[in-house]
């Protein structure tokens, strides 16, 4: 996902857009409609239609899956990666060089 909670999407102004079926079922999502679903090439989309027929879409962010730990919530915690960084549990570096310093000299504390 793109890290906004659901409650921002509510307060995205109504988009509509029409798109041309092609051959193969294939569709192309105009670019507002991708903007308001915040999703780019590789995303996943989910429709649902429901009994009504109204049809719900919804995009999806992939996260690689050495990346997902930062998204899992820790048992017995409610720590995100910004309250974290806001508690001084996690740092903030000024180029990749400085973090592999940094690094490097944990790794040697043993930490």
């Amino acid at each position: 996902m793109s890290g906004k909670p659901p409650s921002e999407y509510s307060r995205l102004r109504t988009v509509s857009a029409r798109a041309r079926l092609r051959p193969k079922a294939q569709l192309t999502l105009p670019e507002e409609i991708r903007s308001a679903l915040r999703v780019n090439e590789g995303d996943e989309i989910e429709f649902r239609v429901g009994e009504d027929g109204t049809i719900t879409v919804r995009g999806y962010i992939s996260v690689p899956a050495d990346h997902a730990w930062l998204y899992i919530p820790r048992p017995g915690t409610r720590r995100t990666p910004d309250r974290d960084l806001a508690d001084g549990q996690a740092g903030v570096h000024e180029s990749a060089d400085a973090l592999f310093v940094y690094l490097q000299a944990l790794g040697a504390a043993g930490g």
